[in-house]
């Protein structure tokens, strides 16, 4: 893992409707995802490091992150400072239609640490883009969680295994896995 002297940490969907188990699937893992953003923030915080929040603004009337359900507000840890950067998004990816790209660009930003939710959704979408348009894209492995999968043939997949193979998926091609901690110590 190299990150740049600028790393952004990009923090994805940490909203209260994140807490709407059933919608998402059940049986949550990575309880500890919460306290370890907030690790992450105050380390970058301490460092004066950039730091992108990103709000998922659903457009579809069922989601609990549509504007103007409970579910859209961010969690109550997370507050966007003076410097920081407030992101809304209406996809998955928060690099699609939202001007993240181009703010990143005229920060002269190289490295992304990405967090947040839900692992093998916006977390996969946005870091697998990253890492396709060259950032050095790294995500946090406990900073981040999903939930049970059903796939279309009827099986169901429990939340660590979801999470396992998503962060399978970005390994190494897109992004590169890393603890808390590990990012913390490397910083």
């Amino acid at each position: 893992m190299i990150l740049s002297n600028n790393p952004a940490l990009i923090v994805i969907d940490v909203q209260d409707g994140i807490k709407e188990e059933t919608h998402w699937g059940g049986n949550r893992n990575n309880p500890e995802a919460e306290n370890n953003i907030v690790k992450l923030l105050k380390h970058w915080r301490r460092l004066s490091l950039p730091v992108v929040i990103v709000q998922h603004c659903s457009v579809s009337p069922q989601s609990p992150f549509r504007p103007g359900a409970p579910g859209h507000k961010l969690m109550d840890f997370i507050t966007v400072n003076p410097h920081e950067r407030l992101i809304k998004k209406s996809t998955t990816n928060a690099f699609i239609k939202t001007g993240l790209s181009e703010y990143l660009e005229d920060k002269k930003i190289k490295s992304l640490v990405v967090t947040g939710f839900v692992t093998n959704n916006s977390v996969e979408a946005t870091a697998r883009y990253a890492g396709d348009i060259g950032f050095n894209t790294t995500v946090v492995s406990d900073a981040t969680a999903c939930f049970d999968k059903i796939t279309i043939n009827g099986t169901k997949y429990p939340s660590d295994v979801v999470h396992q193979l998503s962060l399978a998926n970005l390994n190494d091609e897109y992004a590169t896995i890393r603890t808390t901690e590990e990012i913390i110590l490397s910083i």
